[in-house]
């Protein structure tokens, strides 16, 4: 398989879907037109000024969060960055209750208090999100540590972006998964820019899973607008740490269809870049490519999209419809020493 150039995308030679369960690939599809479908119905509401606060988008990005978590098992963890509504959709977190913590009503995820940049749910194995950049890491490593010595065979996968490569947390966290083995898979969604700035204006090597190698870990960098390969990879990377073969480093190269956050219009993107990359929309990629196999059809596609639409256009009315957090909660689920 071709790696794709930092700046250009080449789309990769991927594996027929033949060779897949009908079940896997429509469960593929259905979560990543959920999460477009998802971000989209929310920049609408924030552009109507309905919906409070500020969000950082994953449009674009849905066939590296979707393959990631489909190769997991239900009782894996994920820790979410502050692009985390693809993430936590992903790893199963329901549209009902993220919509719900976004209006930041007592029905949504974390009872309202989180909103978009703290989202989560430990029952679907999704750690509520930490905005600060890098700061997942070490948690990540942590939870696999403590999944190593009570041995119940769970894996953690660590989100995170391009930018965060760069932060001394992310490397004494992978440093610590490899010396002492742990059962973690930090995977990189690298969209190229970390806010506005192009990676190569901050990292001298071409691919951040080069740095895989100073710390005795495999690395891997792959195409990531296809949730196929993802899902192998990431399947393959959690076979291996289950196995006790330790941590491994998985970049996916992939691209935001927006700015950094819904205010940002990312005019600092070359045209040609833009072009190229939106090319390699990986919902029309997946559609087109579920067509050809004889056990889909238009109308089972069609079918799955309006039943998505449907249940996201639902969790904004039963969101809007439910109760803000009372004053007085504000001091539950708090702790201090």
């Amino acid at each position: 398989m071709q790696v794709l150039n930092m700046r250009l995308p080449e789309i990769p030679d991927v594996a027929p879907l033949a060779d897949y369960d009908a079940g896997l690939l429509t469960e593929t599809y259905r979560r990543m037109v959920l999460i477009r479908q998802f971000e989209m119905k929310v920049n609408e509401l924030f552009l109507q000024g309905i919906m409070p606060g500020t969000i950082h988008l994953s449009l674009g990005q849905e066939a590296s969060v979707v393959g990631a978590c489909l190769a997991l098992e239900a009782d894996d963890v994920i820790t979410l960055t502050h692009r985390g509504h693809g993430q936590a959709l992903a790893k199963g977190l329901s549209a009902d209750a993220l919509m719900a913590e976004l209006f930041g009503k007592e029905t949504g995820c974390c009872q309202g208090k989180g909103g978009s940049l703290h989202i989560g749910d430990m029952s679907v194995g999704a750690l509520p999100a930490i905005a600060i950049v890098g700061a997942s890491s070490p948690i990540a490593a942590g939870m696999a540590f403590a999944f190593k010595r009570q041995e119940t065979g769970q894996v953690a996968l660590n989100f995170f972006g391009e930018g965060t490569a760069n932060k001394g947390d992310w490397h004494e966290a992978l440093n610590l998964a490899a010396i002492w083995n742990l059962p973690v898979i930090f995977l990189c969604e690298n969209n190229l820019y970390g806010v506005s700035t192009h990676i190569t204006e901050v990292m001298a090597i071409e691919y951040v899973a080069e740095r895989a190698s100073a710390y005795g870990m495999p690395g891997r960098t792959i195409y990531g607008n296809d949730p196929i390969i993802v899902y192998e990879a990431v399947r393959t990377a959690a076979n291996r740490a289950r196995a006790g073969a330790g941590p491994a480093l998985i970049e996916c190269l992939t691209y935001r269809r927006g700015g950094h956050k819904r205010d940002d219009p990312g005019a600092y993107r070359p045209q040609e870049e833009v072009e190229a990359w939106f090319k390699t929309d990986p919902i029309p990629a997946f559609r087109d490519r579920l067509l050809q196999d004889p056990r889909f059809s238009t109308s089972v596609i069609e079918d799955l999209e309006a039943s998505v639409k449907t249940a996201i256009d639902a969790s904004v009315d039963l969101a809007q419809a439910s109760d803000t957090p009372a004053v007085a909660s504000a001091l539950e689920h708090v702790y201090a020493d």
